[in-house]
């Protein structure tokens, strides 16, 4: 039997459990060669738990149009919005604050996310998220 071939490998953004083939998601799969309706209900199946929440997914498409996906944590940004229940980031976020956040939530964001991020440490990826914070005009405050 054959080695199956990489033909493609893409990233896509779908709420966990509740994808649908509709746009923009459809699309992005059919043009990459995967079949939208199998795709959409083993990504549901997989992501049930996580209803409703955007994750990232890695897709990878081999010769005979079969594909494997790797389900990815939610954005790090997704996980600060809800932390500090704010709708979106700030337009200005060097001047105009939208929110803020405890250590103590920085440090969950960041247990969560720690598969996904390179870091070494706990405190290199609680300084990743923190970042991310700063950069949506969201404030860390200590507990």
């Amino acid at each position: 039997m054959a080695k199956k071939e990489i033909v493609n490998t893409f990233k896509v953004m779908a709420p966990g459990g509740t994808a649908t083939p509709a746009p923009p998601l459809g699309p992005a799969l059919g043009g990459n060669g995967v079949n939208p309706g199998q795709f959409i209900q083993q990504f549901n199946a997989a992501t049930a738990e996580l209803r409703g929440k955007v994750v990232g997914c890695v897709i990878t498409v081999y010769n005979d149009r079969s594909f494997t996906f790797e389900i990815k944590s939610s954005p790090a940004s997704v996980l600060i919005k809800d932390a500090a229940k704010i709708e979106k980031g700030s337009g200005v976020p060097n001047k105009d604050k939208v929110g803020s956040i405890t250590k103590e939530q920085v440090r969950a964001i960041a247990a969560e996310k720690k598969a996904d991020l390179n870091a070494a440490s706990e405190e290199a990826a609680m300084r990743i998220i923190e970042g991310t914070a700063r950069s949506m005009g969201v404030n860390v405050v200590e507990g």
